[in-house]
C-alpha cells in the first residue's frame, strides 16, 4: 500500500485526539508529530526512523520520548507492531485488516489486503494456546528494487 489518503490521515488523527481526550492524555505537540508521522505514511517505520523524520520538523525531540510516545499510542490501540521482538519493532496505524509484503533484503514493508487471508481457517492447535485476538500474515520476499539490483541478487527459493 501507498502512502495513506489525506482523507486517512485526517481520520486517524481525529480518532488520535478522540482517545487522547477520552483516556485524558495530554495531546502535546510532540505526540501530535510522532502520530502523524506514523499515520501519515505506508512505510510502517521503526521508532528510529520516526525520531529521524520527526526531529526535521522538531530538532529537541529526544529518541526517549518518541520511544515512549509509540509505546503510550500502542497501549491505547491506536497503532500497532509488527515483527518479532528481537528484531526492531515497527509501528502501523493502519488498524483496518491487512497483512505485510516484508522484503528479506532491505526491509521494505507494505500493506496489502486479502478476503481469503482475513477469513484464514485456523488449526486446532493454534487455538490451544489461548483465545486468538487477530491473524495476521506476513509475507516475506524480496521487493523489486533488490530483485533488479544485480549486486544483492540471489536466486528465489520458491
Amino acid at each position: 500500500m501507498a502512502n495513506p489518503s489525506k482523507h486517512e490521515v485526517k481520520q486517524r488523527m481525529a480518532r488520535f485526539e478522540q482517545v487522547c481526550r477520552e483516556a485524558r492524555v495530554r495531546l502535546t505537540h510532540q505526540r501530535l508529530e510522532i502520530f502523524r508521522e506514523v499515520a501519515q505514511t505506508g512505510d510502517h517505520p521503526d521508532a528510529e526512523m520516526v525520531y529521524k523524520r520527526v526531529r526535521e520538523r522538531m530538532p529537541t525531540v529526544s529518541l526517549d520520548t518518541v520511544y515512549r510516545t509509540l509505546w503510550l499510542l500502542n497501549d491505547h490501540g491506536l497503532i500497532t507492531t509488527l515483527g518479532p521482538s528481537r528484531e526492531r519493532t515497527r509501528f502501523d496505524a493502519n488498524l483496518a485488516s491487512h497483512h505485510h509484503f516484508v522484503c528479506i533484503r532491505c526491509g521494505l514493508t507494505r500493506d496489502f489486503y486479502s478476503e481469503e487471508l482475513d477469513d484464514l481457517k485456523l488449526p486446532r492447535s493454534a487455538k490451544a494456546f489461548g483465545w486468538i485476538e487477530a491473524t495476521l500474515v506476513e509475507v516475506r520476499g524480496v521487493c523489486r528494487e533488490c530483485a533488479g539490483n544485480t549486486a544483492t541478487a540471489k536466486k528465489p527459493n520458491k
